[in-house]
């Protein structure tokens, strides 16, 4: 909590799919550095368990059970989090979802979903936090988690992630612009490869076996210069980073932590 510039001390924050992987690990940073966090999961068990093992902590952890692709949800989000902690000071849009199904095969129904909570979901999130922030007269951040799909494809089957990512990364650039006279910036992350409790989900009804599937993870780590895997606290402390006032002149730009995979 003594970090200076990169403090997040006393801030009050939403971060959506926070329950498990890369929500989870930014929850947990923004929780270690004392800033409140309303839990925000479609999960609602996980995201009780997990507030109940951050009690004690230096920041406060609300859980809420929330479907971010329903119309309203950003709404309720933002009046939830004030509900508890008074103000809304940081969005983090992590929620998404990235299943690996050829176009050929995509249904409407499928691809529909995808945006609805990869980029529609996020945007009117972000719509109702904005809302909020400008009433407050206090500035804010938000930060969307996009991907390095969203300049580069990784692997057949993704082709609505990809375009919904590629979204999320040029929305950021208009609000940002939208927004930065009310001293709300607006910053989007794209991670590469991160190691998670999900990272093998996609490629569920793929067609491959679990040997397949482990050969395609490392081929795909053979070709990161860093030859690893992230990490999802590679992607929440840079989350924190540009939450804080050490990132105070950063807006419209997509920061890529990726191990370098888009250098190859």
């Amino acid at each position: 909590m003594t970090w200076g510039p990169f403090g997040v001390k006393g801030k009050n924050v939403i971060v959506t799919g926070g329950a498990v992987g890369i929500g989870r690990g930014i929850v947990d940073r923004f929780i270690e550095g004392g800033a409140n966090v309303l839990l925000a999961d479609l999960d609602g068990d996980q995201a009780d368990a997990a507030a109940s093992k951050l009690a004690g902590s230096p920041g406060r952890a609300v859980a809420m059970t929330v479907d971010v692709s329903h119309d309203g949800a950003g709404t309720k989000m933002v009046e939830r989090c004030v509900a508890e902690f008074g103000s809304v000071d940081v969005l983090v849009n992590n929620a998404g979802i990235y299943p690996q199904i050829p176009m050929v095969d995509m249904t409407s129904e499928m691809f529909d979903r995808v945006y609805r909570i990869n980029l529609r979901g996020l945007a009117f999130a972000s719509q109702a936090a904005a809302k909020q922030m400008i009433a407050q007269g206090a500035g804010g951040v938000i930060v969307n988690i996009s991907s390095i799909d969203a300049f580069r494809p990784s692997m057949v089957g993704l082709a609505a992630y990809d375009a919904s990512k590629g979204g999320v990364t040029m929305f950021t650039k208009n609000l940002a612009l939208e927004l930065a006279p009310h001293g709300i910036r607006v910053i989007a992350i794209a991670p590469g490869g991160i190691r998670t409790e999900g990272v093998s989900k996609p490629m569920e009804g793929s067609g491959m076996t679990p040997q397949q599937q482990d050969e395609m993870i490392r081929a795909f780590i053979e070709r990161i210069p860093m030859k690893r895997m992230g990490e999802p606290d590679d992607i929440a402390t840079v989350a924190v980073f540009l939450a804080s006032s050490g990132a105070g002149y950063i807006t419209g730009t997509t920061i890529v932590v990726d191990g370098g995979a888009l250098l190859t």
